[in-house]
Protein backbone atom coordinates (compact mmCIF):
# COMPACT_ATOMS: atom_id res chain seq x y z
CA UNK A 1 0.00 0.00 0.00
CA UNK A 2 1.13 3.31 -0.69
CA UNK A 3 1.25 6.65 1.13
CA UNK A 4 -1.57 7.95 -0.74
CA UNK A 5 -3.57 4.64 -0.57
CA UNK A 6 -2.87 4.98 3.46
CA UNK A 7 -3.70 8.30 3.91
CA UNK A 8 -7.40 7.74 2.28
CA UNK A 9 -7.79 4.48 3.98
CA UNK A 10 -7.09 6.59 7.63
CA UNK A 11 -9.36 9.52 6.26
CA UNK A 12 -12.34 6.65 5.85
CA UNK A 13 -12.12 5.17 9.25
CA UNK A 14 -11.88 8.87 10.83
CA UNK A 15 -14.94 9.56 9.05
CA UNK A 16 -16.56 6.52 9.80
CA UNK A 17 -16.03 6.60 13.54
CA UNK A 18 -17.40 10.41 13.93
CA UNK A 19 -20.76 9.17 14.01
CA UNK A 20 -20.27 6.79 16.82
CA UNK A 21 -18.45 9.99 18.91
CA UNK A 22 -21.49 12.13 18.10
CA UNK A 23 -24.24 9.80 19.63
CA UNK A 24 -22.42 8.79 22.66
CA UNK A 25 -22.26 12.60 23.03
CA UNK A 26 -26.00 12.92 22.78
CA UNK A 27 -26.87 10.00 24.70
CA UNK A 28 -24.74 11.35 27.49
CA UNK A 29 -26.41 14.49 27.32
CA UNK A 30 -29.46 12.83 27.84
CA UNK A 31 -29.27 10.77 30.88
CA UNK A 32 -27.36 14.12 32.30
CA UNK A 33 -31.33 15.56 31.21
CA UNK A 34 -32.71 12.95 32.39
CA UNK A 35 -31.00 12.79 36.22
CA UNK A 36 -31.38 15.96 36.70
CA UNK A 37 -35.10 15.92 36.45
CA UNK A 38 -35.44 12.84 38.58
CA UNK A 39 -33.14 14.33 41.66
CA UNK A 40 -36.05 16.95 42.57
CA UNK A 41 -38.53 14.48 42.73
CA UNK A 42 -36.91 12.58 44.60
CA UNK A 43 -36.47 15.64 46.96
CA UNK A 44 -40.40 15.91 46.49
CA UNK A 45 -40.87 12.24 47.15
CA UNK A 46 -39.02 12.52 50.33
CA UNK A 47 -40.89 15.49 51.45
CA UNK A 48 -44.27 13.80 50.84
CA UNK A 49 -43.30 10.95 53.05
CA UNK A 50 -41.75 13.68 55.79
CA UNK A 51 -45.67 14.80 55.58
CA UNK A 52 -47.54 11.18 55.70
CA UNK A 53 -46.50 11.11 58.62
CA UNK A 54 -47.31 13.97 60.06
CA UNK A 55 -51.18 13.37 58.78
CA UNK A 56 -51.06 10.17 60.92
CA UNK A 57 -51.10 12.81 63.87
CA UNK A 58 -54.14 12.21 65.84
CA UNK A 59 -56.92 14.70 64.92
CA UNK A 60 -58.65 16.90 67.79
CA UNK A 61 -62.12 16.05 68.10
CA UNK A 62 -65.03 17.12 70.71
CA UNK A 63 -66.64 14.12 72.31
CA UNK A 64 -69.48 13.36 74.67
CA UNK A 65 -70.47 11.09 76.91
CA UNK A 66 -73.64 8.62 76.32
CA UNK A 67 -75.72 9.27 79.31
CA UNK A 68 -79.96 9.45 80.04
CA UNK A 69 -82.09 11.46 80.20
CA UNK A 70 -86.00 12.53 79.98
CA UNK A 71 -87.78 12.77 76.09
CA UNK A 72 -90.78 13.66 74.92
CA UNK A 73 -92.11 12.53 71.65
CA UNK A 74 -93.91 15.42 70.10
CA UNK A 75 -95.66 15.87 66.77
CA UNK A 76 -95.85 19.60 65.19
CA UNK A 77 -99.50 20.35 63.14
CA UNK A 78 -102.05 23.55 62.83
CA UNK A 79 -105.43 23.63 63.97
CA UNK A 80 -108.01 26.41 63.88
CA UNK A 81 -109.88 27.67 66.97
CA UNK A 82 -113.67 26.71 67.72
CA UNK A 83 -115.92 27.84 70.25
CA UNK A 84 -117.09 25.49 72.92
CA UNK A 85 -120.75 26.18 71.73
CA UNK A 86 -121.70 28.11 68.75
CA UNK A 87 -125.36 29.19 67.15
CA UNK A 88 -127.03 31.96 64.99
CA UNK A 89 -130.06 33.04 66.71
CA UNK A 90 -132.97 33.19 64.57
CA UNK A 91 -136.87 33.69 65.51
CA UNK A 92 -139.23 31.00 65.68
CA UNK A 93 -141.95 33.08 64.12
CA UNK A 94 -142.44 36.01 61.38
CA UNK A 95 -143.28 39.00 63.16
CA UNK A 96 -142.60 43.00 64.15
CA UNK A 97 -139.33 43.96 66.75
CA UNK A 98 -140.76 45.39 69.34
CA UNK A 99 -137.96 45.46 71.54
CA UNK A 100 -134.59 44.39 71.92
CA UNK A 101 -132.80 43.65 75.25
CA UNK A 102 -129.01 42.97 74.56
CA UNK A 103 -125.80 44.75 73.88
CA UNK A 104 -123.64 43.95 71.30
CA UNK A 105 -120.82 41.66 72.53
CA UNK A 106 -122.24 41.02 75.99
CA UNK A 107 -122.21 38.46 78.32
CA UNK A 108 -125.89 36.62 78.59
CA UNK A 109 -126.74 33.84 80.70
CA UNK A 110 -129.04 30.54 79.58
CA UNK A 111 -132.59 31.73 79.93
CA UNK A 112 -132.02 35.97 78.97
CA UNK A 113 -134.62 37.44 77.04
CA UNK A 114 -132.71 38.80 74.01
CA UNK A 115 -135.45 39.98 71.64
CA UNK A 116 -139.07 40.34 71.60
CA UNK A 117 -141.48 40.30 68.84
CA UNK A 118 -145.27 41.90 68.76
CA UNK A 119 -147.69 39.46 70.07
CA UNK A 120 -150.85 41.86 70.65
CA UNK A 121 -153.26 39.15 69.08
CA UNK A 122 -151.77 36.35 70.69
CA UNK A 123 -152.20 38.00 73.70
CA UNK A 124 -155.70 38.85 73.04
CA UNK A 125 -156.09 35.00 72.59
CA UNK A 126 -154.85 34.06 75.40
CA UNK A 127 -156.88 36.19 77.36
CA UNK A 128 -160.24 35.22 75.62
CA UNK A 129 -159.33 31.91 76.00
CA UNK A 130 -158.56 32.21 79.75
CA UNK A 131 -162.25 33.49 80.00
CA UNK A 132 -163.52 30.71 78.60
CA UNK A 133 -161.97 28.09 80.32
CA UNK A 134 -162.80 29.64 84.00
CA UNK A 135 -166.57 29.66 82.96
CA UNK A 136 -166.24 26.06 81.58
CA UNK A 137 -164.18 25.06 84.75
CA UNK A 138 -166.85 26.65 87.15
CA UNK A 139 -169.60 24.80 84.42
CA UNK A 140 -168.44 21.57 84.90
CA UNK A 141 -167.93 22.07 89.28
CA UNK A 142 -171.81 22.70 89.14
CA UNK A 143 -172.97 19.71 86.68
CA UNK A 144 -170.47 17.55 88.77
CA UNK A 145 -172.95 18.42 92.10
CA UNK A 146 -176.17 17.95 90.43
CA UNK A 147 -175.15 14.87 88.18
CA UNK A 148 -174.88 12.82 92.27
CA UNK A 149 -178.19 14.56 92.66
CA UNK A 150 -179.94 13.34 89.09
CA UNK A 151 -180.02 16.97 87.93
CA UNK A 152 -178.07 16.48 85.07
CA UNK A 153 -177.49 13.55 83.14
CA UNK A 154 -173.85 12.29 82.28
CA UNK A 155 -173.91 13.08 78.54
CA UNK A 156 -174.39 16.62 79.20
CA UNK A 157 -171.58 16.66 81.78
CA UNK A 158 -169.73 14.75 79.91
CA UNK A 159 -169.50 17.62 77.34
CA UNK A 160 -168.56 20.12 79.52
CA UNK A 161 -165.76 18.27 80.77
CA UNK A 162 -164.59 18.06 77.29
CA UNK A 163 -164.99 21.08 76.75
CA UNK A 164 -162.72 22.33 79.64
CA UNK A 165 -159.90 20.17 78.07
CA UNK A 166 -160.18 21.52 74.72
CA UNK A 167 -160.26 24.92 75.76
CA UNK A 168 -157.22 23.81 78.09
CA UNK A 169 -155.07 23.13 74.85
CA UNK A 170 -155.72 25.89 72.92
CA UNK A 171 -154.59 28.03 76.03
CA UNK A 172 -150.96 25.70 75.94
CA UNK A 173 -151.40 26.11 72.06
CA UNK A 174 -151.44 30.01 72.24
CA UNK A 175 -148.90 30.26 75.27
CA UNK A 176 -146.50 27.91 73.16
CA UNK A 177 -146.78 30.70 70.39
CA UNK A 178 -146.29 33.61 72.31
CA UNK A 179 -142.99 32.02 73.27
CA UNK A 180 -142.26 31.72 69.97
CA UNK A 181 -142.15 35.34 69.70
CA UNK A 182 -138.96 35.57 72.07
CA UNK A 183 -135.64 34.93 71.62
CA UNK A 184 -133.68 33.99 74.11
CA UNK A 185 -130.25 32.73 74.82
CA UNK A 186 -130.08 28.50 74.93
CA UNK A 187 -126.95 28.69 77.02
CA UNK A 188 -124.42 30.88 78.45
CA UNK A 189 -122.26 33.22 76.23
CA UNK A 190 -120.83 36.16 74.37
CA UNK A 191 -123.19 37.72 71.80
CA UNK A 192 -121.79 39.16 68.60
CA UNK A 193 -123.15 42.10 66.18
CA UNK A 194 -126.60 42.59 65.90
CA UNK A 195 -128.15 42.42 62.52
CA UNK A 196 -131.87 43.94 63.36
CA UNK A 197 -133.04 46.92 64.95
CA UNK A 198 -136.51 47.42 67.21
CA UNK A 199 -139.46 48.20 64.42
CA UNK A 200 -138.37 45.40 61.65
CA UNK A 201 -140.14 42.79 60.71
CA UNK A 202 -138.56 39.73 60.80
CA UNK A 203 -139.23 35.97 58.99
CA UNK A 204 -137.94 33.06 60.58
CA UNK A 205 -135.10 33.12 58.24
CA UNK A 206 -132.88 36.42 59.55
CA UNK A 207 -130.11 36.01 61.39
CA UNK A 208 -130.70 38.59 64.49
CA UNK A 209 -126.95 37.94 66.27
CA UNK A 210 -124.63 35.21 67.01
CA UNK A 211 -123.97 33.55 70.46
CA UNK A 212 -120.73 31.54 71.40
CA UNK A 213 -119.14 30.03 74.66
CA UNK A 214 -115.81 30.71 74.10
CA UNK A 215 -114.32 29.38 77.48
CA UNK A 216 -113.52 26.66 77.25
CA UNK A 217 -111.74 26.58 73.53
CA UNK A 218 -112.10 24.48 71.53
CA UNK A 219 -109.26 23.36 68.75
CA UNK A 220 -109.27 21.42 65.77
CA UNK A 221 -106.52 19.69 64.28
CA UNK A 222 -105.43 16.86 61.95
CA UNK A 223 -102.78 14.48 62.31
CA UNK A 224 -101.54 11.89 59.63
CA UNK A 225 -102.42 8.45 59.63
CA UNK A 226 -99.59 6.61 60.53
CA UNK A 227 -100.53 8.35 64.33
CA UNK A 228 -103.58 7.51 64.68
CA UNK A 229 -102.70 4.68 66.95
CA UNK A 230 -101.05 7.13 69.15
CA UNK A 231 -103.11 10.30 69.61
CA UNK A 232 -106.67 9.62 71.79
CA UNK A 233 -108.63 11.52 73.92
CA UNK A 234 -106.59 12.54 77.29
CA UNK A 235 -103.55 13.64 75.53
CA UNK A 236 -101.89 16.48 76.10
CA UNK A 237 -101.12 19.23 73.61
CA UNK A 238 -99.46 23.60 73.55
CA UNK A 239 -100.67 25.69 71.09
CA UNK A 240 -99.94 29.27 70.56
CA UNK A 241 -101.74 31.84 68.02
CA UNK A 242 -100.51 34.38 65.67
CA UNK A 243 -101.74 37.23 68.13
CA UNK A 244 -100.18 36.21 70.91
CA UNK A 245 -96.51 34.66 71.91
CA UNK A 246 -98.02 32.78 75.04
CA UNK A 247 -98.36 29.05 74.94
CA UNK A 248 -101.60 27.53 76.03
CA UNK A 249 -102.30 24.05 77.25
CA UNK A 250 -104.97 21.83 76.11
CA UNK A 251 -106.47 17.90 76.32
CA UNK A 252 -107.63 16.43 73.19
CA UNK A 253 -111.20 14.85 74.24
CA UNK A 254 -112.18 13.14 70.80
CA UNK A 255 -110.99 11.90 67.69
CA UNK A 256 -113.05 11.23 64.19
CA UNK A 257 -114.45 8.22 63.36
CA UNK A 258 -112.42 7.67 60.21
CA UNK A 259 -109.42 8.91 58.45
CA UNK A 260 -110.14 11.47 55.98
CA UNK A 261 -109.76 10.13 52.51
CA UNK A 262 -108.43 13.08 50.39
CA UNK A 263 -105.91 14.13 52.96
CA UNK A 264 -105.19 10.74 54.87
CA UNK A 265 -105.57 12.54 57.61
CA UNK A 266 -107.30 11.69 60.84
CA UNK A 267 -109.65 14.65 62.90
CA UNK A 268 -109.00 15.37 66.54
CA UNK A 269 -110.71 18.11 68.63
CA UNK A 270 -109.11 19.46 72.22
CA UNK A 271 -110.27 21.83 74.88
CA UNK A 272 -108.31 24.42 76.56
CA UNK A 273 -109.13 27.25 79.25
CA UNK A 274 -110.12 30.64 77.67
CA UNK A 275 -110.81 32.76 81.24
CA UNK A 276 -109.70 36.16 79.66
CA UNK A 277 -111.61 35.87 76.16
CA UNK A 278 -108.14 36.36 74.34
CA UNK A 279 -108.59 32.93 72.20
CA UNK A 280 -111.18 33.36 69.65
CA UNK A 281 -112.91 31.08 67.33
CA UNK A 282 -111.26 31.34 63.78
CA UNK A 283 -107.86 31.75 64.92
CA UNK A 284 -105.08 29.86 63.17
CA UNK A 285 -103.10 28.00 66.04
CA UNK A 286 -99.84 26.49 65.64
CA UNK A 287 -100.42 22.93 67.77
CA UNK A 288 -97.50 20.27 69.19
CA UNK A 289 -99.23 17.27 70.29
CA UNK A 290 -97.08 15.08 73.36
CA UNK A 291 -97.06 11.89 71.64
CA UNK A 292 -95.04 9.97 74.34
CA UNK A 293 -92.16 10.79 77.06
CA UNK A 294 -89.43 8.40 78.25
CA UNK A 295 -87.24 9.28 81.56
CA UNK A 296 -84.12 6.92 81.15
CA UNK A 297 -83.33 6.94 77.47
CA UNK A 298 -79.81 6.87 76.11
CA UNK A 299 -79.60 10.83 74.04
CA UNK A 300 -76.40 11.81 71.72
CA UNK A 301 -76.26 15.39 70.14
CA UNK A 302 -78.56 14.43 67.02
CA UNK A 303 -75.06 16.35 64.69
CA UNK A 304 -73.32 13.09 66.08
CA UNK A 305 -75.90 11.08 63.90
CA UNK A 306 -74.65 10.35 60.24
CA UNK A 307 -77.02 8.87 57.22
CA UNK A 308 -75.47 5.66 55.83
CA UNK A 309 -77.01 3.40 53.18
CA UNK A 310 -78.00 1.00 55.80
CA UNK A 311 -79.36 3.25 58.08
CA UNK A 312 -77.20 5.25 60.64
CA UNK A 313 -73.78 5.26 62.28
CA UNK A 314 -72.00 7.08 64.85
CA UNK A 315 -68.09 7.06 65.49
CA UNK A 316 -66.65 6.11 69.07
CA UNK A 317 -63.69 6.80 70.42
CA UNK A 318 -62.24 4.10 71.18
CA UNK A 319 -58.44 3.45 72.35
CA UNK A 320 -57.54 6.63 70.49
CA UNK A 321 -59.03 5.67 67.21
CA UNK A 322 -62.14 6.09 65.44
CA UNK A 323 -64.58 3.05 65.45
CA UNK A 324 -68.21 3.18 63.27
CA UNK A 325 -70.98 2.40 65.10
CA UNK A 326 -74.74 1.30 63.53
CA UNK A 327 -77.62 2.09 65.47
CA UNK A 328 -81.35 2.63 65.91
CA UNK A 329 -82.64 6.10 66.74
CA UNK A 330 -85.96 6.87 68.79
CA UNK A 331 -87.43 9.82 69.71
CA UNK A 332 -86.27 13.34 68.51
CA UNK A 333 -85.93 17.28 69.96
CA UNK A 334 -84.08 20.05 68.24
CA UNK A 335 -80.88 18.99 69.28
CA UNK A 336 -80.63 15.46 70.82
CA UNK A 337 -81.72 12.18 69.75
CA UNK A 338 -82.77 9.16 71.20
CA UNK A 339 -80.41 5.74 70.79
CA UNK A 340 -82.41 2.44 71.18
CA UNK A 341 -80.47 0.16 69.88
CA UNK A 342 -76.00 0.15 69.13
CA UNK A 343 -74.46 2.30 72.34
CA UNK A 344 -73.98 1.74 75.86
CA UNK A 345 -73.81 4.03 78.89
CA UNK A 346 -71.04 6.03 79.30
CA UNK A 347 -69.86 5.39 75.66
CA UNK A 348 -67.57 8.52 74.56
CA UNK A 349 -69.33 9.28 71.19
CA UNK A 350 -67.08 11.94 68.76
CA UNK A 351 -69.36 15.14 67.84
CA UNK A 352 -66.83 16.95 66.00
CA UNK A 353 -65.65 16.40 62.43
CA UNK A 354 -67.93 13.78 61.75
CA UNK A 355 -67.69 14.12 57.86
CA UNK A 356 -64.02 13.55 57.72
CA UNK A 357 -64.27 10.28 60.31
CA UNK A 358 -63.38 7.06 59.07
CA UNK A 359 -62.62 3.43 60.70
CA UNK A 360 -59.37 3.42 63.10
CA UNK A 361 -58.13 6.96 62.70
CA UNK A 362 -56.03 8.20 64.95
CA UNK A 363 -58.12 10.50 67.65
CA UNK A 364 -57.62 12.73 70.22
CA UNK A 365 -60.18 14.30 72.58
CA UNK A 366 -59.83 17.97 73.03
CA UNK A 367 -63.53 18.40 74.59
CA UNK A 368 -65.51 16.05 76.11
CA UNK A 369 -69.01 16.43 77.33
Amino acid sequence: MNDTDAGASAAESTESSSPRVTRWIVLGGAVALLLGLAIPKLSESDDTASGGSQDSAPMGVNATVVRTSSMTDRLQSTGTLRADESVELTSETAGKVVDIRFEEGARVERGDLLMKINDAELQAEKKRLSHQLELATARAGRQERLLEEGGVSQEEYDATVNEVEVLRADLELVNAQIEKTEVRAPFDGTVGLRNVSEGAYLSPETPITTLQRIDPIKVDLSVPEKYAGRVGAGQSITFTVRSSDRTVEGTIYAANTAVNESTRTLQLRARASNPDGQLRPGMFADVTVTLGSTDDALVVPAMAVVPTLDGQRVFLAQNGTAQPRNVSLGLRTDTTVQITDGLSLRDTVITSGIQEMRAGLPVRIETLE
